[in-house]
């Protein structure tokens, strides 16, 4: 006689739903060799034409290397983009939706295993972008601190990751307009994060303002902990932007707890997924 398996729940259940989730994104990513050739080679070619503009008008070197690092910082803001927060509404269209909310674990679960099996091939392309901009263009970095540049990549990604959970439940409200909004959202953000330039380009206000996007702080404080002119260029001191991030990350993490719990009470009293102005 077979014996049963004893059930997973509580904390056991969350990361058994973590693993399970982020299991088809990594070995997804290993099935079509392609995709990850044009994941790398199309943002290349952005990273090279900010390259050649920098180089022409006789821009500092260091210039170079905030390109390639804001082209690799790319990869995780449409990992974010279109892989987290448009996801909820792609599995509405799918009609996978009703699942997940009808099974015993938890959206956020769900969610978090699709940003670890995202982060997995992201950061690989991330990583082969640095390499190639290294290689095809002398950038050469100074880490200042490997233990604050740690702790910024870990808070930006976190905070980031966790954005993008809550805009998960936000698209979902928004039904067919999480299309229109993730159009709209990419170009901006490359331009408010400062993927091509500091930000402290920007008036105090705005770089203020722009603040609120995990990646830019983020961003701004790795290249102040990896370029000898990053200091000079960066809009607040690392320790601050590290602060910053920290909140940031405990503000999202709650922000789509709150979301997603509304969400699921919502599709459970209703009997059905919530629509547009619901």
């Amino acid at each position: 006689m077979n014996e049963r398996l004893p059930k997973a729940t509580g904390w056991r259940l969350f990361v058994k739903t973590v693993l399970a989730r982020s299991y088809p994104r990594i070995i997804g990513q290993q099935r079509e060799k392609s995709w990850m050739f044009w994941d790398i080679f199309l943002p290349m070619l952005g990273v090279s034409s900010y390259v050649f503009v920098y180089r022409a008008i006789g821009a500092p070197e260091d210039y170079v290397g905030f390109v390639v690092m804001g082209g690799a910082m790319t990869a995780f803001w449409m990992n974010v983009l279109w892989s987290m927060s448009s996801q909820l509404y792609w599995e509405k269209e799918q009609g996978n939706l009703a699942l997940y909310i009808m099974a015993p674990n938890q959206m956020m679960a769900i969610l978090l295993g699709m940003a670890l099996g995202g982060l997995v091939a992201t950061a690989l392309r991330a990583i082969a972008i640095i390499l190639l901009g290294m290689l095809l263009f002398k950038v050469s970095f100074v880490v200042v601190s490997f233990l604050q540049l740690l702790a910024v990549f870990l808070l930006a990604m976190t905070a980031l990751y966790g954005m993008g959970m809550m805009m998960a439940s936000l698209f979902l409200l928004l039904s067919r307009e999480a299309w229109h909004i993730s159009n709209l959202a990419q170009e901006p953000i490359y331009l408010a994060s400062g993927f091509y330039f500091p930000i402290k380009s920007f008036p105090f206000w705005i770089a203020a303002a722009a603040a609120i996007i995990p990646l830019t702080l983020g961003l701004d404080a790795m290249r102040q902990l990896v370029f000898p002119t990053g200091a000079t260029l960066g809009f607040i001191s690392v320790s601050v932007e590290i602060t910053v991030l920290f909140v940031l990350c405990v503000v999202f993490l709650l922000a789509a707890k709150l979301l997603l719990g509304h969400m699921e009470k919502l599709a459970i009293r209703e009997g059905r997924l919530t629509e547009s102005r619901r």
